[in-house]
């Protein structure tokens, strides 16, 4: 509550500066708008998810260079690796932005009409809100007309005996550290996991991976995540079906208590990567107080509109889908932005090929079910692939491992899924993409138009032509 005892109010608040700040556009300049923001302005993606782990994953890969050039004639090395060089390019391009952002919205007279509140929002009531000031300062109440939950998640790290007590990092944190570690150990399975393996091996930290399950990736299609571990397992020291059980301080790093197949076994680092997965932050928000409902998971539950169970209030991204994706964080901002501006023409967001990519060596991209879900749903389909070694440019390369496989309906030939492993993955999918949002069918996809030759889009073309549609 301000000092005069009167309760601001706004047209619309937005909790969260990742995809939220894109919201706001001239066509809101006679609104009355508060921007809340806990943490550091711009949003997961741009602070500490995709860009600067890929900012790190394209220095991983010239950095690895040397492990696969000596097999095509061409003797390289690595003559070192300047983490604190590597670290400092990404974050010194990165922080500016985040600054930036946050200086137009609180600075620029374009937003003259935008309150920037530092600091963490909580519900109070119905679209009423408690602002509690990262500085300390008093806290404030501030209504609205509308609110649009865009708060994001965060790494969650698991219960486990000892963990707090030791050298313990989450993606949110080990790009920011001061030097390279000699061991790294990467507790989790999954994409965070396997892209901090291939970033960290690749700088030359002897690299453990401990996950819970009988491969990495494990959501994938079946045969990309079988051949994803069984190339980690030549790379790494990959430890499978291991359950941590305590963390120990041991030798100024740590030292991980497991129980496996095998019984109780130990794993030495100097740093501990907790990489379990990320929680969405609708419990910093207590957002029941708002009359806003939550699933199980945690995650605000909306409707194809991106409207919350509570009036005027929408929500967008990683607290509200359970794909947690950037680009689907970006059109659904799309759809809320539309919905605010034109509230008796409302648009739904389109969930229906959502595309994702694991950027670790190989890369991995994939849109649509996989065989697995097939099967569990019952949904008749046929499979085909195509190896990066059985085309000319996988020749050229000398790809021994990689392959695009395609799902398909047989009586339609809708193309149902794709996956891919190897070289420019999530390039290569895009036009699978596209064919599925447009209703091109795998048929028509393969023949009906030109595919240069040599090229790598052949591995799809050859996945699409090798499906065995009845005759």
């Amino acid at each position: 509550m301000r000092l005069d005892g009167v309760v601001a109010h706004y047209d619309l608040v937005i909790i969260g500066t990742g995809s939220g700040n894109s919201l706001l556009d001239p066509r809101f300049a006679g609104w009355r708008v508060a921007m809340v923001e806990r943490g550091v302005f711009g949003g997961t993606c741009l602070n500490v998810g995709c860009i600067p782990t890929k900012m790190f994953v394209h220095a991983a890969d010239l950095a690895a260079v040397p492990g696969h050039s000596a097999r095509l004639g061409v003797d390289t090395t690595l003559d070192g690796v300047r983490w604190a060089d590597i670290r400092d390019r990404v974050f010194g391009r990165i922080d500016p932005i985040a600054a930036g952002g946050q200086a137009y919205r609180v600075e620029h007279p374009d937003n003259a009409n935008v309150t920037v509140y530092a600091g963490n929002a909580r519900f109070t009531g119905e679209r009423r809100l408690e602002i509690t000031p990262n500085d300390g300062s008093p806290a404030e109440t501030i209504t609205a007309d509308r609110v649009v939950l865009a708060a994001g998640g965060r790494a969650t790290v698991p219960d486990i005996d000892g963990i707090h007590d030791v050298p313990l990092h989450t993606s949110d944190t080990i790009m920011r550290i001061p030097e390279l570690p000699r061991r790294l150990v990467i507790l989790g399975g999954g994409f965070i996991a396997a892209e901090f393996a291939h970033v960290f091996s690749s700088f030359g930290v002897e690299v453990t991976v401990v996950a819970r399950s009988g491969a990495l990736l494990r959501a994938e299609d079946r045969d990309v995540s079988l051949r994803f571990t069984e190339l980690a397992q030549q790379r790494w020291d990959v430890r499978l079906d291991r359950k941590a059980v305590r963390a120990q301080n041991h030798d100024g790093g740590v030292r991980l208590h497991l129980e496996g197949p095998h019984g109780a076994e130990t794993v030495d680092a100097d740093l501990l990567l907790v990489a379990t997965g990320r929680t969405p932050n609708a419990d910093q928000l207590d957002v029941a107080a708002g009359g806003i409902t939550t699933a199980p998971s945690g995650h605000v539950v909306v409707d194809e509109y991106q409207r919350t169970s509570a009036e005027g209030v929408w929500a967008l991204g990683d607290i509200s889908s359970p794909y947690e994706l950037k680009h689907v964080a970006n059109h659904e901002a799309r759809i809320v932005q539309h919905n605010l501006l034109h509230p008796d023409q409302p648009k739904a967001a389109d969930h229906r090929f959502v595309p994702h990519a694991v950027f670790t060596s190989p890369q991995i991209a994939a849109v649509g079910i996989t065989e697995q879900e097939a099967e569990s749903r019952g949904i008749p389909w046929i499979a085909a692939t195509q190896t990066f070694g059985g085309i000319a440019y996988g020749w050229a390369m000398e790809d021994e491992t990689g392959f695009a496989k395609v799902i398909a309906d047989p009586d339609t030939a809708q193309i149902l899924g794709a996956h891919i492993i190897g070289p420019q993955a999530p390039t290569l999918i895009q036009p699978i993409i596209q064919a599925m949002s447009f209703d091109l069918d795998a048929r028509t996809m393969a023949t009906g138009q030109y595919w240069i030759h040599p090229g790598m889009p052949e591995v799809v073309e050859n996945a699409l032509l090798n499906l065995p549609f009845p005759q």
